[in-house]
């Protein structure tokens, strides 16, 4: 696919207020990418933020995919990003908690991200590759996460069972 394409795969979301009886139309914005499922979005003060993944294919890469996070204001204009997480992997699970976000991707080996959002401009904390996949990630304390998923064995020419 081409670069068009790419522009093409974005997210639109709709801010609509809800008071009492009155509803009311406020804003639309736009990210590129797609969720994955309810977990991909958080909204904390001020800030509503995203996590995506774009996914193209092209005639001799195959598919090509990115991840990100989006921060945007108010407005659903982005104010701050943070792109190329694990390239070529696909997003698997994704947590928001205050001011971090936890992230599972998976190609052949889980890595687990801890994402900083405290500020407008998303950066990694740390990662850790973890054998397996989680599809489901759960607070458990102030330190401790729960990632729920799957086992999974290499069996050769880069593949994964």
């Amino acid at each position: 696919m081409t670069q068009e394409f790419k522009k093409k795969q974005k997210t639109i979301i709709h801010k609509i207020s809800i008071d009492k009886n009155k509803i009311e139309y406020e804003e639309k914005g736009s990210v590129p990418g797609k969720l994955l499922n309810q977990f991909s979005m958080d909204q904390s003060e001020d800030r509503f933020r995203v996590v995506t993944t774009t996914e193209y294919y092209t005639q001799y890469q195959g598919i090509i995919r990115a991840n990100a996070v989006y921060v945007l204001d108010e407005q659903l204009n982005i104010v701050g990003k943070l792109e190329q997480i694990a390239p070529n992997e696909s997003i698997f699970s994704s947590r928001f908690i205050g001011d971090r976000l936890y992230l599972v991707t998976f190609q052949q080996i889980d890595p687990f991200f801890v994402i900083d959002l405290s500020t407008d401009n998303p950066k990694i904390l740390g990662e850790l590759k973890i054998p397996g996949f989680s599809n489901y990630l759960h607070l458990y304390d102030e330190e401790h996460i729960i990632g729920i998923g799957r086992d999974t064995k290499e069996i050769g020419e880069s593949r994964v069972q």
